[in-house]
């Protein structure tokens, strides 16, 4: 099994940054696509930022400006830096990621953490 575990939110003034961490333990061989997840209630979960195994990145048409993904791999861990903050960047962020895990490539989900943009 592999967890993964958010942190890095909370409550922030539009216009400010903060960046996201998204750390992986448990037994895997290798994390390949980890993923970056917005959801807000009643609004279904939309892709926001994605980091392959080799460092390329993809990034929705709406935040490409002001989000960046990046991975250092000694670490098991993917971070998200938002700039710019704006409320409609608020909602629960979930890190998902796609892994070895003894020979087979499994997906993984954290279990998100809120990020809220004060006006």
């Amino acid at each position: 099994q592999v967890q993964l575990v958010e942190s890095g939110g909370g409550l922030v003034q539009a216009g400010g940054s903060l960046r996201l961490s998204c750390v992986a333990s448990g037994s895997f061989f290798s994390l390949n696509t980890v993923a970056w997840h917005r959801q807000t209630p009643g609004v279904p979960r939309d892709l926001v930022a994605r980091i392959f195994r080799s460092g390329a990145t993809d990034y929705s048409e709406a935040v490409k400006d002001r989000f960046t993904i990046s991975r250092d791999n000694a670490k098991n861990t993917v971070y998200l830096e938002i700039k710019n903050l704006k409320p409609a960047d608020t909602g629960k962020y979930l890190c998902a990621a796609d892994a070895d895990v003894g020979g087979d490539l499994r997906s993984f989900w954290g279990q998100g953490i809120q990020v809220t943009v004060s006006v």
